[in-house]
Order: C-alpha cells, then sequence, then structure tokens
C-alpha cells in the first residue's frame, strides 16, 4: 500500500471541543470514570499494535491512540494537587498508581517492544520525520525500562517502579499538607506594608499568625524588619515535611539508584541525563562547577555590599544569612539604587496583572484570550479563571488559571497538563497553579506569573500536531524552563509595563521607577546564580551517591556553593519539591537560563512586539512542541547553535 509520506496518524473521529468538567457535579466519580475510560482506551489501542500488522503506519497510528489515552488517564495527577476535596485528592493518587503500574507493564513488555523492533524504517516504508521520530523514541524508552533484561531483573524494575510512584506521592503529599506557621506580637510587623498588617490581625491571644504559605512568606521576608521573627518563620519554612520527608527521600534516591543499577548505568544522574541536552550525569557536576566559578567572585562582592548594609543595623555581625538577603537586598535597592519594593508593588494589584499578562502574551503571540463563565468551563473553585485561546479566528485551547493559595493546593507555582493537544482530536487544556496574593503583587511575583504563564503558552501552541508524544512542552527537561525564561523579560520592560501597571490613582509606573528596578536587579545576579548552584548540587549529588545524614550533607553543599551559611536547626531537603520532579536535574534552571538569554539575544530591546521576530519564534520554538532536539529548535530560530556569551554578558552587567 503506497502511503503519503506527510500524512498525519489517524485518530479516533474528530472533536475539537474542550473536555467537559462536572463544575458542580459528582468529582469523585468523575476523576474515577474519566481515568478509568481513558486506561481501558489505552488497553484496547495497545491489543491493536499487537494485532499482527507489520504496516508501520498503522502501528504507529494505534500506539499514538494508546499513547493519547495513556496521557489522559495520567493527567488524573492534577486533581491531586488542586481540587478542594481531600476524598477527590486521594482518589486521584490511587488512580496515578493504577496507570503508573500499567505505564511499568507496557515498558517491559517484550511483545510490544519486538512489534516495534520489526518495524521497516528505512527510505521504503514511506515514514515522514515525525513518525520515525516517534519511532526512534519509543524504541529508546523500551530500553531505558529494561525490555532486554532478564525475568528477575525486569520484575526488580517493575517493583521499584511501582513503589518509585507511591514514594513521590508521599513525598508530594506531606508537602502540600503540612502549612506551618509562627504567632508573633503585632509589633513584629514592623517594615511591613499596611494591607499586610490589614490583613493579618491579631487573634483573641493578642498574636498575630504568619503562614508558610506563599502570600504570608514573601512579603515577610523581605519587608519585616524583625530580624529575629525572620528568622522564626524561615526555620518553619525549611522545616516544612520534615521529619517525615526525610526518611521518603533516602528511600526515594535508594529505589533510583538501584534502578540505574539494574539498567546498566554508572549512577541515577547518568541515567537521568541521557535524554536531555546535557547528555550525561558528569557533564551535570562540570556545569555546576562552570557556574560557581563564573559567578562567585561577583557573588562574594554582593553579599559584601549586604553585610555592610546589615552592620549600619548590627555593628557586631560578621555575617548575611539566607533570612537576611531577601530583607538587606531590598533595602540595598531602596537605599542604593531608589527602588522601594512597597512603592513599586502598589502598581501590580491582582486582577491588572493577570490582564495585562493576557494583553501582553496575546499582542506578542497573536493570541486571543476569550473568558469562558464558570458555569460553561464546569472548574473545580471559584478562583479558577478559564479562557479559550484563539488564533488566527480559531480555537486553539483552553487555559485555567488557579491562582490563589488554599487548603490542601499544590503550593508552589507550576502548569499541569489537563489534556495533550491532538490535531483533529483533542484541544490542548493546561492549569497554571500558583498561590499569589489577591492584591497587591510584590514585582517577583509579577516575575514569576508570567515566567509559568510562558509554560502554559508553549502546551497550547505545541499542542497543535498530530502525536501526542510530541505534543506541548515535550522538549529536553532542561529546556523546558527556557522559553518561560524569556518571557520574564517582558515583565521587566517599561512600555510593556505601562500598559497594565497603575496605582490605585490610575497613575502608570513611571519609566524613571523601571528603569532604576533594572539596574536594581542587576544586583543580586552573583548571589542568585551561587545559591542555584547550591540547589543544584543537592539534587545531583543526593542522587550520584548514598548519604547517611541528609542535612548535614546539604550543609555542607551550602558552604561549598552558596555565600549563605546554612540555617542551623533547619531541613530544608524535606520540603524542597524539586528533588521528586526534577530529581537529579535541578540543574536545568541555570542550564535553561543560559540558552534563555541567548534566545532573547534575538529580540531587539527596543521593539520586543517585533512580529517577524516573535512569529519565527512562536512557530520555529513554541509551535514545534518535541518535533525535534531542542538544540536544533534554538538553531532553527538563531540560524546558529547556542552559546554562552549572552548568559555572560548578562551576568557581567
Amino acid at each position: 500500500m503506497a502511503h503519503d509520506t506527510d500524512t498525519q496518524p489517524t485518530s479516533a473521529p474528530a472533536s475539537t471541543d474542550p473536555l467537559p468538567l462536572p463544575g458542580g457535579g459528582d468529582w469523585l466519580a468523575w476523576v474515577g470514570e474519566r481515568c478509568e475510560g481513558e486506561l481501558a482506551e489505552a488497553v484496547r489501542q495497545v491489543e491493536q499494535v499487537k494485532s499482527g500488522s507489520t504496516d508501520p503506519h498503522e502501528v504507529l497510528a494505534a500506539w499514538n491512540r494508546a499513547e493519547t489515552a495513556l496521557a489522559n488517564a495520567e493527567a488524573v495527577a492534577l486533581w491531586s494537587e488542586v481540587h478542594p476535596d481531600a476524598a477527590v485528592r486521594d482518589r486521584a493518587d490511587e488512580l496515578s498508581q493504577q496507570v503508573q503500574k500499567y505505564v511499568t507493564e507496557l515498558g517491559q513488555d517484550r511483545d510490544l517492544f519486538a512489534v516495534f523492533d520489526a518495524l521497516d524504517a528505512g527510505p521504503g516504508a514511506g515514514l515522514d520525520d515525525d513518525a520515525r521520530r516517534v519511532l526512534e523514541h519509543t524504541l529508546r524508552d523500551f530500553r531505558r525500562t529494561g525490555v532486554d533484561r532478564d525475568d528477575a531483573t525486569r520484575d526488580r524494575l517493575r517493583e521499584l517502579s511501582e513503589r518509585s510512584v507511591t514514594l513521590s506521592q508521599d513525598f508530594g503529599r506531606t508537602i502540600r499538607d503540612d502549612v506551618r506557621s509562627i504567632r508573633v506580637a503585632p509589633e513584629r510587623l514592623a517594615g511591613l506594608p499596611d494591607d499586610y498588617r490589614e490583613l493579618h490581625p491579631a487573634g483573641d491571644d493578642g498574636l498575630v499568625t504568619i503562614t508558610t504559605d506563599y502570600p504570608d512568606l514573601v512579603p515577610f521576608m523581605t519587608f519585616g524588619a524583625d530580624a529575629d521573627a525572620r528568622r522564626e518563620l524561615a526555620l518553619a519554612q525549611n522545616n516544612v515535611a520534615w521529619p517525615a520527608n526525610d526518611q521518603v527521600l533516602q528511600d526515594l534516591f535508594a529505589v533510583r539508584r538501584e534502578t540505574a543499577d539494574l539498567l546498566g548505568y554508572a549512577s541515577w544522574p547518568d541515567y537521568d541525563a541521557e535524554v536531555k541536552m546535557i547528555g550525561s550525569g558528569a557533564a551535570i557536576a562540570e556545569f555546576i562547577e562552570r557556574i560557581s566559578e563564573a559567578a562567585t567572585e561577583r557573588a562574594g562582592q554582593e553579599v559584601a555590599v549586604l553585610l555592610e548594609r546589615k552592620r549600619a543595623d548590627d555593628p557586631t555581625a560578621d555575617v548575611v544569612t539566607t533570612y537576611d538577603s531577601r530583607y538587606y537586598a531590598e533595602l540595598v535597592r531602596r537605599e542604593q539604587y531608589d527602588v522601594d519594593g512597597q512603592v513599586v508593588r502598589t502598581y501590580f494589584p491582582f486582577e491588572s496583572v493577570r490582564q495585562g499578562l493576557l494583553d501582553v502574551t496575546g499582542r506578542l503571540f497573536g493570541l486571543e484570550w476569550t473568558p469562558v463563565p464558570r458555569a460553561d468551563a464546569g472548574t473545580w473553585h471559584d478562583d479558577v479563571a478559564s479562557y479559550d485561546v484563539g488564533l488566527e479566528g480559531r480555537r486553539i485551547g483552553r487555559i485555567h488559571l488557579d491562582l490563589h493559595p488554599r487548603e490542601g493546593k499544590f503550593k508552589h507555582a507550576a502548569q499541569f497538563d489537563m489534556v495533550k493537544g491532538v490535531a483533529g482530536e483533542q484541544l490542548p487544556e493546561g492549569v497554571l497553579v500558583c498561590n499569589f496574593s489577591r492584591g497587591l503583587m510584590e514585582h517577583d511575583e509579577v516575575v514569576t506569573l508570567f515566567h509559568e504563564f510562558g509554560h502554559l503558552v508553549h502546551h497550547v501552541l505545541g499542542g497543535q500536531g498530530g502525536w501526542v508524544r510530541f505534543s506541548g512542552v515535550a522538549t529536553e527537561w532542561d529546556f523546558v524552563e527556557a522559553p518561560s525564561q524569556m518571557l520574564e523579560e517582558w515583565a521587566w520592560d517599561a512600555d510593556v509595563l505601562a500598559t497594565f501597571a497603575r496605582n490605585d490613582d490610575g497613575e502608570t509606573i513611571p519609566a524613571e521607577l523601571v528603569a532604576a528596578m533594572r539596574r536594581a536587579d542587576h544586583f543580586g545576579k552573583g548571589l542568585y546564580a551561587v545559591q542555584q548552584m547550591s540547589y543544584a548540587a543537592r539534587s545531583y549529588y543526593f542522587h550520584a551517591g548514598a548519604h547517611d545524614d541528609l542535612t548535614a550533607y546539604g550543609d555542607e553543599l551550602q558552604r561549598r556553593y552558596s555565600v549563605y551559611p546554612p540555617l542551623e536547626g533547619a531541613h530544608m531537603h524535606c520540603a524542597f519539591g524539586h528533588l521528586d520532579g526534577y530529581s537529579s536535574g535541578y540543574y536545568t534552571y541555570m542550564w535553561s537560563l543560559v540558552i534563555a538569554k541567548d534566545l532573547f539575544s534575538a529580540f531587539d530591546g527596543d521593539h520586543l512586539f517585533a512580529a517577524d521576530v516573535a512569529t519565527a519564534y512562536r512557530d520555529k520554538v513554541l509551535a514545534m512542541g518535541g518535533r525535534k532536539d531542542a538544540a536544533d529548535l534554538v538553531a532553527d530560530f538563531l540560524g546558529r547553535p547556542y552559546s554562552f556569551d549572552a548568559w555572560a554578558v548578562w551576568l557581567a552587567e
């Protein structure tokens, strides 16, 4: 049979409607039916793959349908992080375990592997580049699960995979549920903005409760003048999930080390890095050292500035601590750069920022954001705002913004998949989960919102192809942050901010203030880089070998890479959620930043909305999803391979 080499995989009857959600209905039943139904569909399609056809187009099309159903089933993990009903969250965890058990079984199914291994991918088969890439990645993934190992090894790998899922869920759940707090007298809120004080009245005992949730934590650590109170809150934050998660992490690291060993890798970082841009565990260690060496001198100069300012308050001070860093950096910016964070935040009321973000990204990428009434969207909480995403007059996806904290909700900031887009079959839908105040935002929170929204844009624009494997943010994991880090640049531009940053009097943020903010932002780059490397070192070295005392070893790495001493009595690794999802790869934030600075070098700082550059970036990087290696996507856009040059210039500014 002849085949058109550009034909996309055949699929189920076309559907361009968003996923119908139950709204005020029975979420517990819906979550189960959705996941179990998609899992059953995956089983049916896998049987189709194994039905005996040797036609690569038919086999790969059935596999695409199976992977689509699996992705839909795996998306149940979202509800364990955001749903307000604990029963729904627990049910989602149970279902996730079932899905991952089946995924593990598929990875070790020798009959299934044999089907793909026998397919003809040569020129005569008529496979296009995307289909050939699907086959190559599928075979690679089979080998990484141990499909070619003996029965005993495969059985053990299966046990380890199931154990890993349970441990990961335990780790995340403990962080999510463990909100800590301190109780302080009202006078210990000195330095904090008036609106913050109003939101934190004293209780019947005359004390004020401050929690470790971000809307409480960030302003307190930035503006709170009481050093002892800052230390108390920092200790509370850095002891979230302690001691429970200490043993969970030890068990998780052991599972990963044994998995890598059984698969023939020298270490878990080598296994993990094999499918990333960086390529090997040794390269991660080299990257950490390279960044540290480049940034250490500047970090030392900057911490000396902080110490000098601290000594104005305490002449006996001989060190700047982690709980000093935000506070004294804010004072330095205020006093030496004429940037008062409490003035800056008055220009960033939450609702204006959210709308401004939509306007900016719509203009930049040619997108339209149409609000969807909650009754039509059927979302899980009143806080959630939903929008249909349009491009050139047609709907290409839907997004949901869940941006405020509540009990039982994911505690950090991230984009979650609800639906991976597949052309003609299902629209991409993503959920942005953050924990911002409903009132005024710090500018660094505005930057964070732009960053996280970048993942959402990537998910939708990259979800327009026919292969679910390449849908959305499907590039190598150490590239996924780069597009979002680049989008942060628009949150620093005076002309961009002028479109939405206004105070209660309707006054637009002054251009000279934004210029001062940018000058002030240059202060602290070295501190940021070395602190990031201390986190990256924990991520890498915790996985590279066994350590009896994670707290002690983490403190050792803090002393080696950061200019801030460890906080005595703290156990930050227990709440360091990235040790699960990123495992040994937290270096990726800085690796991606190197590439983000290079990507941004293609834009003209005076014309950030220039359509030719923005459209080329949208189409050559974001819309491609995972259809090419990240290095090739960057080269297609820049016209050359990526380099460290732009990052080095940025660090030296």
